[in-house]
Order: structure tokens, then C-alpha cells, then sequence
């Protein structure tokens, strides 16, 4: 509850006590605007737009763009748990070598991780650097 319709409440139930002891209230109380309850319902829905809804849309968009990155040489990690190496990348579809002469042809919505020969290249560098 707000303060302005905790005071409304209370102003009521002083008025109603000050009548029924006989004695008049000057006050005059006034209820509160009919659009204050809307503002309340506007802060939540935004308030859980911006902590629920936005983070996970932002989340679902960045994987579709890495999953769109896929390349042919990427090792990828599949959401069964399947790791191997990209070999070819058809429209919505990936063939991904497990094993020597062992490949499967895999939906691209499936890969979990995408990790590219050249960035784990970087990240060792940047762990020698760090550790010199």
C-alpha cells in the first residue's frame, strides 16, 4: 500500500471514531487519484521486463548470432554433451567429427559451446603473459 492510501484509510477511521464519539471533523479527506493503482501495476511490469524478460532475450539473441559463427574447423560441444570439430556447415545443419571416421550431422540449434582454434590460441598467450 502506498502512504497516501494509508493516510486515506486513516483518515477515514479517525472520522469515523470522532463520529461516533459525537464530535464533528472539519477534515476533509480525499481519495486517492483512480490512476495511482495503474502506476503500481506499470513499475512491476517493467520491473520484471527488466530483470527477467530483457537479460533472457539478449541471452537467446547472442546465441543464435555464435551458432549463426559457426565455421568449418570451430570444436563445438553439442546440449547432449557430444564434443568434436566442425567439417561442413550446410543452411541449418552441421556435419561434426567425433572420432577418426566417425561424423555426425547435427541441427545447429544443438550446439551448447563454440570454441574457435584461434581464440584458445589467444587465451594461452594471454595465461603465459599474465604468469611472466
Amino acid at each position: 500500500m502506498s502512504s497516501s492510501s494509508f493516510a486515506f484509510f486513516f483518515a477515514q477511521a479517525t472520522n469515523a471514531a470522532s463520529s461516533a464519539a459525537g464530535t464533528s471533523a472539519d477534515t476533509t479527506s480525499q481519495a486517492p487519484p483512480a490512476w495511482q493503482p495503474f502506476i503500481y501495476v506499470i513499475l512491476f511490469g517493467g520491473m520484471i521486463y527488466f530483470a527477467l524478460l530483457r537479460p533472457q532475450m539478449q541471452a537467446k539473441k547472442k546465441a543464435e548470432e555464435t551458432i549463426k559463427g559457426a565455421k568449418t574447423g570451430d570444436k563445438i560441444v553439442t546440449s547432449s554433451g557430444i564434443h568434436g570439430v566442425i567439417t561442413n556447415v550446410k543452411d541449418t545443419t552441421v556435419i561434426v567429427r567425433v572420432a577418426d571416421n566417425v561424423k555426425l550431422e547435427l541441427e545447429k540449434s544443438h550446439i551448447d559451446k563454440i570454441t574457435r582454434p584461434d581464440s584458445a590460441a589467444d587465451t594461452e598467450k594471454a595465461v603465459t603473459a599474465k604468469a611472466s
